[in-house]
């Protein structure tokens, strides 16, 4: 790692006044400060609070594409990282940029870890949380998948498909929560039966705002009530009387992107490469063999 000028004077002169400073940046947009030091520093726009529960061990890193990694570990707060916030995911992937600053001169400074959260162990009162380097990010699988159903996400750059557009989403106030999983709404017409399986359901408002669940059944019971259950139940549940948006939701195969959102043109998968019983065939003695396709 190579430092800024000043801070390897800094470290030349034997008497040192570092401190080791991270900014986590939750993907809601909520930016924390902490520092091992003993009073606030602030920089970058950032204040990084001292006693905020929160520092970390030496930072790992290495030459070539290896991963640099650390840990960062600390007490649960209420005023800093909460068990709350933990459980209902909001630090999942968060970005994290970690310091060596020179807590005299907060000029000094050299940025020393650049990656997002790992894994978080919560124990005893306290957490553990692993920090990933940007090279984490070699280790995902790339490429996409020859497949018959379309391998875009609905809305995404290369669905294109507005979900914004009337018919397509609907903004409700929650009336019955089980779970956190299962939502049950006593009038919710206008929509076909599961027309919103496997679509997306957002939490707008309330302690819970911000949490995505994937919707694993949409039924419409009797009247006009319907009953929405995620697939896994969120962080935290919301309760009677947050908002709450639930998108109409795709089974990726060419016939519903063509009949349900009208957006074939879209359409990312390759609905006619041939089937496994194709693959199985052999060929036979009866009937006509001259290559060409048939009907039957």
């Amino acid at each position: 790692m190579t430092y800024p000028q000043a801070l390897k004077d800094h470290l030349a002169g034997g008497a040192t006044t570092l401190a080791r400073a991270f900014a986590v940046t939750r993907k809601d947009g909520v930016v924390l400060g902490f520092t091992d030091h003993d009073r606030d520093l602030s920089f970058d726009g950032v204040t990084f609070r001292a006693g905020s529960g929160m520092t970390a061990k030496a930072i790992q890193q290495g030459t070539g594409l290896s991963v640099d990694n650390s840990e960062a570990f600390g007490a649960l707060r209420s005023d800093a990282i909460t068990e709350e916030d933990i459980l209902a995911g909001r630090y999942d992937g968060a970005e994290v940029k970690g310091w060596l600053v020179n807590w005299a001169d907060v000029t000094v400074r050299a940025l020393q870890f650049r990656g997002t959260l790992g894994e978080i162990v919560r124990s005893g009162g306290s957490f553990n949380a692993e920090l990933r380097g940007l090279a984490e990010g070699l280790n995902q699988p790339q490429g996409l998948i020859y497949h018959a159903r379309c391998s875009a996400v609905l809305g995404d750059g290369r669905c294109k498909f507005d979900l914004g557009q009337t018919g397509y989403f609907d903004e409700r106030i929650v009336e019955t929560v089980e779970d956190a999983r299962v939502f049950r709404f006593a009038d919710f017409a206008g929509y076909e039966d599961r027309w919103f399986e496997k679509g997306r359901f957002r939490v707008l408002t309330g302690r819970a705002a911000g949490l995505v669940g994937a919707v694993k059944n949409d039924r419409v019971r009797a009247g006009m009530s319907r009953e929405v259950e995620l697939w896994q139940a969120l962080g935290m549940a919301p309760e009677p009387g947050d908002r709450v948006r639930i998108e109409a939701g795709c089974d990726r195969r060419a016939d519903t992107c063509r009949l349900k959102f009208v957006n074939f043109d879209n359409f990312r998968g390759f609905p006619d490469i041939p089937g496994e019983d194709w693959l199985m065939s052999y060929p036979v003695g009866a009937g006509v063999n001259d290559g060409g396709s048939r009907r039957g």
